[in-house]
């Protein structure tokens, strides 16, 4: 596990582009952690890595939400609504895995529908510093450890 430290909404984003600029199609990143703990910016910071800051929306509703570029497709859940991993399977949520870059919001609701290899990133929120938040990576997986460590 690696741990990084973000004092800021733009310290979060700066880390997920930057992580975001070693990913491939067929990667699958896992957020978790509580409202307001930096899930949303950090999504936002790395889409931005693919020039799309501008069309981020919640998938709350609707339980993806599919981006384009020339390179990749980039594909953002929220399960966070799903009672089982059965209603992701319902969806066809595996079938994204293998056509781009996958960022799941809450993915331990569905962690047996998870491959076996893939990140997962935990963000704390710091209560005596509110705009400090402590993200854990951990990575399953050799490809995504390797990811890890060369992440600066």
């Amino acid at each position: 596990m690696k741990s990084y430290i973000s004092n800021s909404e733009n310290d979060t984003k700066n880390i997920a582009g930057k992580l975001a600029s070693s990913l491939h199609s067929g990667d699958i990143i896992v957020l978790s952690g509580d409202l307001g703990s930096g899930k949303t910016k950090f999504t936002e910071g790395f889409l931005s890595h693919f020039g799309l800051e501008n069309e981020i929306s919640s998938p709350t509703f609707t339980i993806v939400n599919e981006y384009y570029t020339n390179e990749l497709n980039i594909y953002h859940f929220d399960v966070y609504r799903l009672s089982s991993p059965d209603e992701f399977y319902a969806i066809g949520g595996e079938q994204y895995f293998e056509h781009g870059i996958c960022l799941i919001e809450w993915g331990e609701q569905i962690k047996e529908a998870l491959p076996k290899e893939y990140l997962h990133i935990t963000f704390n929120r710091d209560f005596e510093e509110d705009s400090k938040r402590i993200l854990n990576f951990e990575a399953h997986g050799e490809k995504y450890e390797k990811i890890i460590k060369d992440l600066v």
